[in-house]
């Protein structure tokens, strides 16, 4: 079954170059043109995936992905202007997985999406779940717990989780974290494992700023602590 998109943009000639070259490569597309369009499609029919513009005419990409992370886990691949680091930051925080800066080469985007949908499809084979303490993390069902109360992450925040859980009392360093997420070899923003460690950790810690659970090692990376809750 053709996996689905939906793209999420006013640029009516960039939405139809897009819908082509996908569905080209056997994705089934829709398309809307507004915020609230999206967000309605998005009610009447799951996508696997959404390209989400940060430019919109009635509310901006910002938004819309607050609204969509407020109804789904749905990944969201946000579509940013060239150069603006601060759009990238802020859509990662709101819940975006992934960023791309226009202008794009539509094969640099398939290649993003085919990285999203890997990790998201990819973990559900993983059947073992994780504990440290009180955190238990299960790669089956995507979930993560604290004494049996769900932790709210992204698809891609989930996988860098994941990444450092099984590897535990190891440093991985930013380059190794999203090598081991997307799984291929693509641009990296240097800065956005640290906004979506950030998050992570408002999600897990129970004081995020003086982290148990994921270590920052300076200037090398993060480590994720073997032994967490005082519990061996």
């Amino acid at each position: 079954m053709a996996e689905r998109v939906l793209i999420v943009d006013d640029d009516t000639r960039l939405s139809a170059m897009l819908s082509d070259y996908l569905s080209g490569n056997g994705y089934t597309v829709h398309t809307a043109a507004t915020a609230t369009a999206g967000i309605a499609e998005l009610g009447h029919r799951t996508p696997d995936v959404v390209i989400l513009d940060v430019m919109l005419p009635d509310f901006d990409g910002f938004e819309t992905c607050r609204r969509i992370r407020a109804v789904s886990d749905v990944p969201v691949l946000m579509l940013t202007a060239k150069g603006e680091e601060t759009d990238r930051i802020v859509g990662l925080e709101l819940g975006a997985d992934d960023y791309l800066p226009k202008p794009f080469n539509p094969r640099e985007l398939l290649a993003r999406l085919k990285a999203i949908l890997r990790r998201r499809n990819g973990s559900a084979a993983v059947a073992r779940t994780l504990r440290f303490g009180r955190l238990e993390i299960d790669p089956g069902s995507r979930s993560v717990r604290i004494d049996g109360r769900e932790c709210t992450l992204t698809s891609y925040q989930f996988d860098v989780l994941v990444a450092l859980a099984e590897n535990p009392g190891r440093t991985l360093s930013r380059e190794q974290l999203m090598d081991a997420v997307k799984g291929e070899e693509l641009d990296a923003f240097d800065r956005s494992i640290d906004v979506h460690i950030s998050r992570i950790r408002a999600a897990i810690e129970s004081d995020p700023k003086h982290p148990r659970r994921i270590i920052t090692v300076r200037g090398a990376g993060y480590v994720f602590a073997r032994y967490q809750d005082d519990t061996r």
